[in-house]
C-alpha cells in the first residue's frame, strides 16, 4: 500500500505562484509514475502533469510553460510548481501514483488540496 499526502494549496491572486507537495509513504519502491490531476466544480478530473521514473515529464497543454513537476532527492515527494496562475486553474488538485505490485497495476490517490486563484 502507498499513502499520499498533499500540501501547499491555498488562495492566490491571478499571476501568482504556488508550490504543491505530495509525500508518499509505504511501498514506494513499487511506484514508477507520479503525477497531479485536478478537478474543478462541475468538471471531470483531468491530468495536469506526470513524471515517469523520476525523469520523463508530460503536461496538459493548458499548463505548459507555467507549471513544473519534479521529484525530490529522496524520491518519495513530488512537487508541482505553479506560476502565472489563472482563474481557470482553480480546482482541487490530487496527487496520483501508479505502480505494479505482483503483476497488478495499483493506482493511488491523495485526499486533494484546494487551489483558488482569485483577486
Amino acid at each position: 500500500q502507498v499513502q499520499l499526502v498533499e500540501s501547499g494549496g491555498g488562495l492566490v491572486q491571478p499571476g501568482g505562484s504556488l508550490r504543491l507537495s505530495c509525500a508518499a509513504s509505504g511501498s514506494i519502491s513499487s511506484i514508477n509514475v507520479m503525477g497531479w490531476y485536478r478537478q474543478a466544480p462541475g468538471k471531470q478530473r483531468e491530468l495536469v502533469a506526470v513524471i515517469n521514473s523520476g525523469v520523463a515529464t508530460n503536461y496538459a497543454d493548458s499548463v505548459k510553460g507555467r507549471f513544473t513537476i519534479s521529484i525530490g532527492n529522496a524520491r518519495n515527494t513530488v512537487y508541482l510548481q505553479m506560476n502565472s496562475l489563472k482563474a481557470e486553474d482553480t480546482a482541487v488538485y490530487y496527487c496520483n501514483a501508479n505502480g505494479v505490485v505482483d503483476g497488478t497495476l495499483r493506482i493511488y490517490w491523495g485526499q486533494g488540496t484546494q487551489v483558488t486563484v482569485s483577486s
